[in-house]
C-alpha cells in the first residue's frame, strides 16, 4: 500500500507555486528592454546614425524630424546619436560596481558568518562607520578630490556600496552554519574554504543574484547623478546623465533631448529590478516542498 501525497491548493505536482502570467509577462519585457539596451551598448557606435560629437551651431536646438528622428539639442548634435553612443558610458561603469561589489561583499560576508571571531566584529564595525557617513556627499568629494574621472567613482562606489551585502550574506551564512549539511561537511574533515564556497555559496545564490543587480541598479543612479551635477565626466561626453544636465533648459524647444535619456535610465533601472525579483523568484522555487 503506498502513501498518498497532498499538495498545497495551486500548487503544481512538484510543489511550487505556479507564477503569475502577469509575472511571465512583466519579466519576459523586462528582459526585452534590457537586451535592446545592451544591443545599442555594444553597437551604438555603428549603429548611430550621425557622429554623437558633430555639432551643427547654424541648426541649433530642434525638434523631432524626417532627418533627425530625436531631434538636436542646442549644439546642434543629433540627439539619437549621443544616446547610442552613452548607451555605453552608462551600463559599463554601474556593471564593473556591482560586480566588483557582489565579489567584495559576498566573499566577505560569507568568511565573517561562517568563522564569526576577530574578523566578524571588525568588519561590522567598519560598515558602521560607512553606514554613518552621507555616502553621496563622500562619493562627490572623493571624485572632486581626485579631479574627475570614471575610475575614482567605481572604486568609491564598490567600498561604499558593500556594507550592505556584507551584512546581508553575513545574516544568512550565519544560518547556514547551523545546519545538519555543514555539521556533515565538518565531520568528514573537509576543510573551510571548500565548506563556505562550495556548499555554502551555492545555497546563497537567489540572494546574491539578486544583489547583483539591485548593485547595478544603486550605481547606475549614483553615477547619473554624478553625471548631472557635472561631476566625473567631461563636458560633452556623451552620457544619458550629462545629456539631462546639458538639455534641462530644451523642454520648450526639444524635450527629447532631456525626457529621452531619463526614461532609458528609468527603463533601465526598472528592468534590472524586475529581472532580478525574477531571477530571486526563480532559483527559490526549487526549495518548496509538498506537504
Amino acid at each position: 500500500m503506498s502513501a498518498a501525497t497532498t499538495t498545497r491548493p495551486g500548487a503544481r505536482e512538484d510543489g511550487r507555486r505556479p507564477r503569475p502570467a502577469g509575472g511571465r509577462a512583466l519579466t519576459t519585457t523586462a528582459l526585452a528592454a534590457l537586451a535592446v539596451i545592451v544591443l545599442a551598448a555594444v553597437l551604438g557606435d555603428w549603429a548611430a546614425p550621425y557622429d554623437p560629437a558633430l555639432q551643427n551651431v547654424e541648426l541649433g536646438p530642434a525638434g523631432p524630424s524626417a532627418t533627425h528622428l530625436l531631434g538636436t539639442d542646442d549644439l546642434g548634435r543629433d540627439v539619437l546619436s549621443r544616446l547610442l553612443a552613452g548607451a555605453g558610458t552608462a551600463l559599463v561603469a554601474p556593471v564593473l560596481i556591482a560586480l566588483g561589489t557582489t565579489l567584495l561583499g559576498t566573499t566577505l560576508g560569507l568568511l565573517a558568518g561562517y568563522h564569526r571571531g576577530l574578523l566578524d566584529a571588525v568588519l561590522m564595525r567598519l560598515g558602521d562607520l560607512l553606514y554613518a557617513l552621507p555616502g553621496l556627499l563622500v562619493l562627490i568629494v572623493l571624485v572632486g578630490v581626485a579631479g574627475g574621472g570614471t575610475t575614482v567613482a567605481v572604486l568609491a562606489l564598490i567600498v561604499l556600496n558593500a556594507p550592505a551585502d556584507i551584512r546581508i550574506i553575513r545574516s544568512l551564512a550565519l544560518g547556514q552554519r547551523e545546519l545538519a549539511y555543514v555539521d556533515a561537511a565538518r565531520t568528514l574533515g573537509l576543510p573551510a574554504r571548500r565548506i563556505v564556497f562550495r556548499h555554502v555559496l551555492p545555497n546563497l545564490a537567489p540572494t546574491v543574484t539578486a544583489n547583483l543587480l539591485l548593485s547595478f541598479v544603486s550605481a547606475l543612479v549614483a553615477l547619473t547623478g554624478l553625471s548631472f551635477l557635472g561631476i566625473g565626466l567631461p563636458a560633452g561626453t556623451p552620457d544619458w546623465g550629462l545629456m539631462i544636465q546639458e538639455n534641462r533648459t530644451l523642454l520648450d524647444l526639444n524635450p527629447w533631448a532631456a525626457v529621452a535619456p531619463a526614461l532609458l535610465i528609468m527603463t533601465t533601472a526598472i528592468a534590472a529590478t524586475l529581472l532580478g525579483d525574477s531571477i530571486f523568484e526563480r532559483l527559490n522555487a526549487g526549495k518548496g516542498v509538498a506537504q
